[in-house]
């Protein structure tokens, strides 16, 4: 290499030559030989959470960026979601990326920097929330008055469990389920999600009782103690419960965002046990002062009801005067049901006898002599009637058996005409129908006999050709009519 004048550079070649993946895994080398683990503040920027699990960022102050990258395993293991703008602590080593030249951290754990951070992420977290509606009061549900099932969530090895169960027992005994989760660390929040979750997922009827109410609890803390309940999972888990809830996170003045998704919230575990049932004595001794109440009150009304009935009844007629005036009606009546009775019958008994003298024998013969002299004179016209008709149908087939004799084919014969049958004894009725030498039988009016057709020509019978008929000396037999016994040919 050469400056700008020409001239080589001092001891240039003496200088030793690397390649451009040497000098990066040289520089790799010296970085993290020399620095190691660090521990640094800034600012988050452009967080990027990949597919593959591992976050990408940077962290800046008002001079400076550093690349900065979270593998999955670490991701998962944080106590809060990282976000942009949220200035934070990390802990990690200081390596070199070669394939671009650029230094990065690799954060192995990573934390808010202080409470005003934390208190700035809550705040931000709520106003999230509660524009999701997650918080409003028309979501919150009413808290049985006497569950028989209570759910708790909470550490089974600490004192809030026992507490909650000093108070129960002080104060009404109930069934107590618990899901032991813990309340603080990397797990607490996903445990405490899983937890309310589960005890929703409980079916009524089932071989493990569902809770009619669910109390998550936690004794007191720092922010970052109670850091677990402010996750949007246990928050919205919260939210989603069907069976209601109770929070008891911390001392009465802290405050968690499971506090506004809750149903109600009481300021210590055991303040939550006191408002989950009431007091078994002073029920007993309610229930007992309504009991009273309610006797002396029956016994009031029963002598108040009393008292107006019996000045109700002084108004009142007796049942002498009260039946009299329809005794007296019904004696009226009576009189008078025997005088119509009689009347009615006198009526009818003047109807009778002006039918039966109407019922004279005289006039019943005269009836029966009309009535006889009626149907006689029905009988001989209807008797007429039929000669008529008769009379009639007689001259109708007389007429059509002289049309039946008048058109018949014998008729016809008798002037002069003839019927010719072929050998088959079908009627011939064109000359074109014959050949010479032909059997033929011809039917006169008296009797049939046989012929054959002479000569060549078709037309040897009453044709105009040659050849005439020569007749058979054979008559057929006759019947008692003198007719054949053939059945009577068509002449048509």
């Amino acid at each position: 290499m050469s400056d700008l004048t020409g001239s080589p550079p001092e001891g240039g070649p003496n200088l030793p030559e690397y390649s451009v993946s040497e000098l990066s895994f040289a520089l790799k080398r010296t970085v993290e030989d020399n620095f190691g683990y660090v521990r640094v503040r800034g600012e988050i920027s452009g967080l990027m959470r990949a597919r593959s699990g591992h976050m990408y960022l940077s962290m800046k102050d008002d001079k400076s960026v550093l690349d900065a990258v979270v593998w999955k395993g670490t991701a998962g293991r944080l106590r809060f979601q990282p976000e942009d703008g949220l200035e934070v602590i990390c802990t990690g080593k200081l390596t070199t990326y070669p394939a671009r030249s650029r230094y990065q951290l690799v954060v192995e754990s990573m934390e808010p920097a202080g409470v005003g951070a934390l208190m700035a992420l809550l705040e931000e977290r709520r106003r999230k929330l509660t524009a999701e509606g997650l918080f409003a009061e028309e979501r919150k549900r009413r808290l049985p008055y006497l569950p028989q099932v209570v759910g708790v969530v909470t550490s089974p090895t600490g004192a809030v469990i026992r507490d909650i169960l000093h108070r129960l027992r002080d104060r009404f005994p109930r069934h107590v389920l618990l899901w032991p989760v813990l309340v603080q660390g990397d797990a607490a929040a996903g445990q405490i999600a899983a937890a309310i979750r589960g005890f929703n997922a409980i079916q009524p009827g089932g071989p493990v009782p569902r809770p009619d109410v669910l109390i998550v609890a936690r004794g007191g803390g720092s922010i970052e103690d109670l850091w677990a309940f402010n996750e949007e999972i246990v928050v919205r888990a919260a939210a989603e419960s069907e069976i209601p809830l109770i929070s008891a996170v911390g001392h009465e003045t802290d405050t968690t965002l499971i506090d506004f998704a809750s149903d109600r919230r009481a300021p210590t575990p055991t303040a939550a046990a006191e408002i989950a049932v009431p007091v078994r004595g002073e029920l007993l001794a309610t229930v007992a002062d309504l009991g009273r109440r309610h006797g002396l009150a029956q016994s009031r009304l029963l002598q108040e009801r009393r008292r107006m009935l019996e000045s109700l009844s002084r108004g009142l007629k007796g049942p002498r005067e009260l039946l009299a005036l329809s005794q007296q009606r019904l004696d009226d009546t009576g009189g008078r049901l025997a005088l119509g009775l009689r009347a009615i019958a006198q009526a009818k008994h003047r109807e009778l006898s002006e039918v039966a003298a109407g019922l004279r024998p005289t006039l019943i013969r005269r009836e029966v002599v009309r009535l006889h002299e009626r149907l006689q004179a029905q009988g001989e016209r209807a008797l007429r009637a039929q000669r008529q008709r008769l009379e009639t149908q007689r001259q109708r087939l007389a007429t059509q058996a002289m049309l039946l004799q008048t058109l018949s084919f014998e008729r016809v014969l008798e002037r002069g005409y003839a019927v010719v049958r072929g050998e088959a004894g079908g009627v011939i009725t064109r000359a074109a129908e014959t050949a010479g030498g032909m059997g033929v039988r011809i039917q006169f009016h008296d009797d049939a006999v046989a012929a054959v057709i002479g000569g060549s020509g078709s037309r040897g019978v009453g044709g105009g050709g040659g050849g005439g008929a020569v007749a058979a000396a054979r008559p057929r037999p006759k019947t008692r009519r003198g007719k054949e016994s053939d059945d009577q040919g068509d002449l048509f």
